[in-house]
């Protein structure tokens, strides 16, 4: 694997250069700001189905406020001209410590949805993770991303067969971890959905990997093609409504052979009990404030998280990121690499595969940048030092 030639920071230039022309991006390099310009081009049922939190939205405002306590402390007369991103993350190596987080239901805001995704992230490198609420097949998608790194993440059946079947498909599919979401055994209340009263997997949508497995499909008594919206509401009490727990976790390593890692782990004791369990890693994360209200912020967890277990496991970091100065405060806390979230939605809304492949580009570039421009050449130059303590004034020693 090779970094780029000129590296991530290019991007900038080619922009500017294509200004000479009167060309200018389709839409923001404002990851921030991305939102709104989506917004005028989906309806209010996708838009908050993405955008909306639980309760207040407490825990999504919290996510960003964590980001604003901490404050990157550049260093001068540095030679930080060259810059690598490149990583290991989970065994493979990475271009750049930057994953696609899993994000169900991408048809509701473009028609080709993760397929165009996939190619997203194949033509960028980064990995795509694919979500078990997809709205299309683990096949497609993977022959979407071609020689593309690709995880699956498990919505956790609870049916052990249909479970197996699935892992199954995901493996000879390529993918080649797997990320156990644990914290959404069953939806939170959310206002914005629930004021427009809007399920879309009651609909039919977000639910093509289920419908489209064997071993669930030998559960109907009628085929999905004459009856999917009955599927659809038979699929929903075995992945949704009852939660899993610790001691099952064996059943996923007898039917996994790669790395695992579980998503959702905000308590060090949480973290603790996945390091003895024998998982590969962990995400810290509160699901983007949609689960619990008033939860505590997932960027003051990973300090909690890492502190207990940063040396014994692979932690990475979801839920918040926004530009290259928070992926840098997150590696400077102990996140291995993070998962890009809403943003590249966003993206995928207003461009499709291009949309998306912008998003990651400018990511990227905002990186790249902020590594050189705070005087660090490789990502272990980034540390607790290159950060001022949250609130404090003092630096982190």
């Amino acid at each position: 694997m090779t970094a780029p030639e000129r590296g991530y920071a290019d991007y900038q230039y080619q922009i500017y250069v294509r200004g000479l022309q009167d060309a200018v991006p389709p839409f923001t390099t404002d990851l921030g700001a991305l939102e709104d310009q989506a917004r005028d081009r989906l309806g209010p049922k996708p838009y908050w189905y993405i955008a909306g939190a639980a309760g207040t939205g407490a825990t999504a405002r919290a996510n960003r406020a964590a980001f604003d306590r901490h404050h990157i402390v550049p260093r001068m007369l540095r030679d930080a001209t060259a810059r690598d991103q490149r990583t290991t993350v989970l065994g493979s190596e990475l271009p750049a410590p930057v994953v696609l987080a899993p994000i169900g239901v991408q048809s509701q805001v473009h028609p080709e949805g993760e397929l165009a995704t996939a190619r997203a992230a194949a033509a960028t490198g980064v990995p795509m993770v694919l979500s078990t609420a997809a709205s299309h097949t683990i096949e497609e998608v993977a022959e979407a991303n071609g020689d593309g790194q690709r995880w699956f993440q498990l919505y956790w059946p609870h049916d052990d067969e249909v479970t197996a079947s699935i892992l199954k498909r995901a493996r000879t599919s390529g993918y080649t971890a797997l990320v156990v979401t644990l914290d959404t055994w069953q939806l939170a209340w959310r206002p914005h959905d629930l004021d427009q009263a809007y399920l879309p997997f009651l609909r039919g949508d977000g639910v093509a990997i289920p419908l489209s497995d064997p071993v669930f499909r030998s559960r109907l008594e009628r085929p999905v093609e004459e009856d999917p919206q009955g599927a659809a509401m038979q699929w929903l009490p075995i992945f949704s409504g009852k939660a899993h727990t610790w001691d099952e976790l064996g059943f996923l390593r007898e039917h996994w052979d790669g790395p695992i890692v579980l998503k959702g782990i905000v308590h060090p004791e949480d973290a603790r009990r996945a390091v003895r369990a024998g998982m590969d890693g962990i995400v810290v994360s509160n699901h983007g404030g949609r689960q619990v209200d008033g939860a505590v912020a997932a960027l003051d967890a990973l300090v909690d998280v890492v502190a207990e277990v940063g040396t014994e496991t692979e932690v990475l970091f979801d839920s918040g990121i926004r530009s290259g100065a928070d992926v840098f405060k997150a590696l400077a806390l102990g996140a291995r690499a993070v998962l890009l979230g809403r943003p590249y939605v966003y993206g995928l809304a207003l461009g499709g595969a291009a949309g998306v492949e912008h998003v990651v580009r400018g990511l990227l570039a905002d990186f790249d940048l902020t590594m050189g421009l705070s005087g660090c050449t490789t990502l272990a130059d980034i540390g607790p030092d290159t950060l001022h303590a949250g609130g404090g004034g003092e630096v982190r020693r």
